[in-house]
């Protein structure tokens, strides 16, 4: 087999991987649609709700009641989340979310849910 070829086996196989690794779902997590993300806000006393973007999109707005961690501050932040209440995630369109909850689930955290098309997809009040 040439060269050429096993690089570019090798590079089919690396795409596959980063896309695998990226689109997977995060163990534990529940992806809810709008309705059910509010509906789970009101129903569970037990909860928090974290918005994940970074502060100057949370200051254009967010859902009332969210706490702003950025995904890129998260890490060093995990001692400010609790680990027994439920973890009500949300970001821009949904992506950032899985990945905070990748993150989240490594630590430990079990209880998460994240809002499917994020905030973009939030029809209630947004708070400024």
């Amino acid at each position: 087999m040439e060269t050429s070829t096993l690089i570019n086996i090798l590079f089919i196989i690396l795409i596959g991987w980063f896309v695998f690794t990226r689109l997977r779902p995060t163990p534990g997590l529940k992806s809810l649609r709008e309705e059910q993300f509010r509906n789970e806000m009101q129903s569970s006393k037990d909860r928090v709700v974290i918005d994940v973007r970074e502060t100057g999109e949370y200051s254009r707005g967010h859902i009332p009641g969210a706490k702003n961690i950025p995904l890129s501050q998260l890490q060093g932040r995990l001692s400010e989340i609790p680990q027994d209440q439920d973890l009500l995630l949300y970001c821009q369109s949904g992506m950032r979310s899985k990945n905070a909850a990748r993150i989240l689930s490594k630590n430990g955290y079990s209880r998460l849910a994240h809002l499917t098309g994020g905030i973009s997809a939030w029809r209630g009040k947004i708070t400024k």
